[in-house]
């Protein structure tokens, strides 16, 4: 089977719905809770750490089990999930999310958390995977990389609405209401996908070969280390805000909140954007916002010495980072061909890698002596190797046709 460089194939039969605005809403309403979820952990780790008796340092491996969560579940379930009918497999991935952040919320020791953590990350990126494919197949052609991106926009809401919200109600009243909270927003989620999306029959001939057939697929490879490398350059810089807002711009602790803020508004920003570039073209705008953000970090790394100057820099980064993530997604549902469901999964695993890889990069540097503006030099060139992954898979698909 061959493609086109930035057109996405359409594997999935198109459905027709009378509540399309309601059926984006519920899936994008699971993207608010899954996005709460993995970051509120981060504004609440002193609590966390106190309240299951551990060091902060070691509480921050609390964050690294739900990433893992996400590598680990994104291929697993879509291999074991590819045949299964959509809403149906929606309902249970919910589910599972929900009963993850519930036992997130009892947990009475570090090992116990630990384990929740990891439970409630394995849903994590089959279902944004599932809920792409979905969405696509009840959107028109010209509106599918809108519609995949509005799902997305839950991701993003989240770290504007749902994650300050969340962690205002952790140290106000107590670290597992935040938990309780995203455990409501799971069995939200599952009530509005029981309503309002259609049943979308899964792939009757998809097997558990022809899905690993994807991990055969170079442009697969290229897609997802494009990604792992790519947008770690985003959390070189996101890991470290605070330090750097503080030590390098001068500015107080309260300003740390608003840059957050400046992160989150980049996120919806650039998701909408995302949306109308990918209906442009998809493989030209992953090449755009990897050199947008390559020369925004730049940027970030010459204002951060003099504080809110490097606020709108900041939103630029994250929105040319959220171009990257849902063309990246639908560039992976393009090139995996007939493995649609591991394709569109492994999108965010490969983003949970770059999460990694950004943040212990940047910590080199720093622990090395360099200072918190280098890791902003560490994002320039993760995202130039991003860029390169990007220009090796499009050589690829040219000599291919030829």
């Amino acid at each position: 089977m061959t493609t086109t460089a930035d057109t996405p194939v359409d594997h999935t039969p198109a459905v027709r719905t009378p509540h399309f605005a309601l059926a984006v809403l519920a899936l994008a309403m699971g993207g608010f809770a899954i996005g709460t979820t993995e970051f509120v952990t981060m504004g609440l780790l002193p609590q966390i750490a106190a309240g299951v008796g551990v060091s902060i340092p070691t509480g921050g491996h609390v964050i690294s089990a739900y990433a893992l969560g996400v590598v680990v579940g994104a291929p697993l379930l879509a291999f074991l999930g590819a045949r299964l009918p959509r809403r149906a497999l929606l309902l249970a991935l919910m589910a599972a999310f929900a009963v993850g952040n519930a036992a997130s919320a009892l947990a009475t020791s570090y090992g116990a958390l630990m384990a929740a953590r990891f439970a409630a990350g394995l849903p994590h990126g089959a279902y944004f995977g599932v809920a792409s494919l979905v969405v696509a197949s009840l959107a028109s052609p010209a509106r599918k990389g809108r519609a995949v991106a509005s799902v997305m926009l839950g991701l993003s809401v989240a770290n504007v609405v749902g994650v300050p919200a969340a962690t205002w109600m952790g140290q106000n009243l107590g670290w597992r209401s935040a938990f309780w909270a995203v455990t409501a927003m799971g069995v939200v989620t599952l009530a509005l996908v029981a309503l309002y999306v259609p049943s979308v029959a899964g792939d009757k001939d998809a097997s558990g070969r022809r899905e690993l057939r994807a991990f055969t697929l170079p442009q697969v490879w290229l897609t997802l280390l494009a990604g792992a490398i790519g947008f770690g350059g985003m959390f070189a810089v996101y890991s470290y805000i605070a330090p750097t807002v503080t030590d390098v711009g001068g500015l107080s602790e309260a300003a740390v909140p608003v840059f957050l803020l400046g992160f989150g508004l980049g996120m919806v920003a650039g998701t909408w954007l995302a949306g109308v570039m990918a209906d442009w073209s998809i493989f030209r705008s992953l090449l755009i916002g990897s050199v947008g953000m390559a020369l925004s970090l730049l940027l970030f790394w010459l204002l951060a010495p003099y504080g809110w100057a490097a606020l709108p820099v900041v939103f630029l980064i994250t929105a040319l980072g959220s171009v990257l993530v849902v063309n990246l997604q639908l560039r992976l549902m393009d090139v995996a061909g007939d493995a649609q469901t591991l394709g569109a999964a492994m999108n965010h695993a490969s983003l949970n890698v770059a999460n990694a890889l950004g943040a212990w990069l940047g910590g080199l540097v720093i622990a090395a002596g360099a200072g918190y503006r280098a890791p902003a030099l560490v994002g320039v060139a993760l995202s130039l190797g991003g860029l390169v992954v990007l220009l090796v898979s499009a050589a690829l698909h040219r000599r291919g046709r030829s």
